[in-house]
């Protein structure tokens, strides 16, 4: 990493995305951070035509800053949807400044929004990472797990209504099967005890006809 000097109001630290510049002191609303720099690309020339980095900066349809150079420090301050700083672009004199637009204190990471085609090009595809596109996506994250939480609450619900009357009607069932079950074993037995009756009295007429015959 380049060497810093302490008198500036930033150094580069780790941040959720890699490297970050961080305020080492309060920024105000208003002042210049750093100038990002590099050399001048000219869209004229054939030479320039082949060079592709993400620390390109266009400053018109002709001239672009080509920041990847090490001893530009701008370089390491991340995209932000809500950022604290801005880039304050002259395309006249080719030079680009980066300068807070609100109050920043010291510690905080120092950030400014890359503008749409960066954002289109290389963050889209992956996801910004800035802290309100997080805030984001764990609100979304949070609201996901709500809901199904909620739907599973329902579906239990649902399922605990369902039971009692699937048991009432399985049991109606068996207790209706076994009523017929007990009715046909009560006719059977009944119709067994009528004949053991009437083999009863089948026997008391022929013992009472052998003792008529007897008597003669």
């Amino acid at each position: 990493m380049p060497a810093i000097s302490s008198n500036k109001p930033y150094r580069i630290g780790r941040s959720r995305t890699g490297l970050g510049l961080f305020a080492t002191k309060p920024i105000k609303k208003g002042d210049k951070i750093v100038r990002y720099f590099g050399p001048l690309l000219d869209s004229r020339n054939k030479k320039h035509e082949g060079i592709e980095n993400k620390y390109l900066f266009e400053l018109n349809g002709r001239w672009t800053i080509d920041g990847s150079v090490r001893k530009n420090v701008a370089r390491y301050i991340n995209h932000a949807c809500r950022p604290n700083a801005e880039s304050d672009v002259s395309a006249r004199k080719r030079k680009v400044v980066i300068r807070a637009i609100k109050k920043i204190e010291s510690g905080e990471e120092i950030n400014y929004d890359y503008g749409t085609d960066y954002f289109k090009a290389y963050l889209k595809p992956i996801g910004c990472k800035c802290a309100s596109c997080e805030k984001k996506r764990k609100k979304l994250r949070a609201e996901a797990r709500e809901q199904k939480k909620l739907a599973k609450a329902r579906l239990e619900r649902k399922a605990a209504k369902a039971k009692p009357a699937l048991n009432g009607h399985a049991n109606g069932t068996l207790l209706n099967g076994r009523g017929k079950k007990a009715g046909l074993v009560g006719k059977a037995a009944a119709a067994k005890s009528g004949i053991f009756a009437a083999a009863k009295k089948l026997n008391r007429a022929r013992n009472a006809a052998r003792e008529a015959r007897a008597s003669v």
